[in-house]
């Protein structure tokens, strides 16, 4: 592949093409600039089974970047570490934290897994890269780091806590995301955007010197948004002028419904085994 293509496939999302299997999370493939770029690693069964199916091979991955430290975005670490040995690992130090959700008022443990952070505590001082602030990867790539929560309508998406008492909210000051420049402007690769879409963009953009978007890829988390966040939401979306959206894994379909109607063929419904070239 030439090196100034960036290829990005999804290789783990709720939603799946034939032959490929579905899960609730999310795992990004990314080639760019020669490298390969893992970014999240859904809960764990599906990842292998769709690289495999896809013909990637998960042991040419360079860097595996984790977006926040829930299960379905980290369960598949073990697999990923245990296949490339030389990838170098990207995260913020909150991604181990105990974390809990809070459904119809039972609690429900939702952190990283166990094998999942044995595996990290193996990754060498070398590899191991704890983001707690913007990092470039390279000239035209970078990790935003913890986004400040900015816009007056975003909120992390969901009943979140730090304890199973539900005593302590969890703001998931751990999310990220990665941005890659291009002419046409940046390619967005987000998890769960707990910390707004429009918070995600305005840092990257502030990150990257860049104010244009070409396009976004991963999960949205609006599935709870209410009317007027979804409206202002899609409103500062437009400001951007987007050529791409894929929404993916949490985003919602009521959600991913506005933005076709607001949006119509920017919007490209996300699904494991989609490639886009950008």
């Amino acid at each position: 592949m030439d090196t100034h293509q960036i290829a990005i496939t999804i290789l783990v999302d709720n939603q799946a093409k034939p032959g490929l299997a579905p899960e609730h999370g999310l795992a990004l493939w990314i080639e760019t600039e020669g490298q390969h770029i893992l970014f999240d690693t859904g809960q764990g069964p599906a990842l292998p089974a769709n690289a495999q199916a896809l013909g990637i091979d998960l042991g040419q991955t360079d860097r595996l970047v984790l977006s926040h430290g829930h299960y379905d975005h980290t369960g598949g670490i073990p697999h990923v570490l245990s296949k490339s040995l030389h990838a170098h690992v990207y995260c913020h130090p909150g991604v181990v934290q105990p974390r809990y959700s809070r459904r119809n008022g039972t609690p429900k443990a939702i952190q990283m897994p166990s094998p999942a952070m044995t595996a990290l505590d193996h990754v060498s001082d070398k590899k191991m890269h704890w983001t707690s602030e913007a990092l470039q990867l390279s000239e035209t790539i970078g990790l935003t780091g913890p986004i400040p929560r900015e816009t007056s309508y975003e909120d992390t998406g969901g009943p979140f806590f730090r304890d199973r008492g539900a005593r302590t909210a969890d703001t998931i000051d751990d999310d990220l995301a990665l941005w890659i420049r291009t002419k046409k402007g940046l390619v967005v690769c987000v998890g769960c955007c707990h910390a707004g879409l429009i918070n995600t963009l305005n840092h990257a953009c502030r990150q990257s010197g860049t104010s244009r978007i070409h396009a976004i890829i991963g999960g949205l988390h609006l599935l709870n948004a209410s009317p007027q966040r979804l409206e202002q939401t899609l409103t500062a979306l437009t400001t951007f002028a987007v050529e791409k959206i894929i929404p993916c894994h949490c985003t919602g379909s009521h959600a991913t419904d506005a933005m076709e109607a607001r949006l119509g063929q920017r919007v490209v419904r996300g699904q494991s085994g989609l490639t886009f070239r950008f």
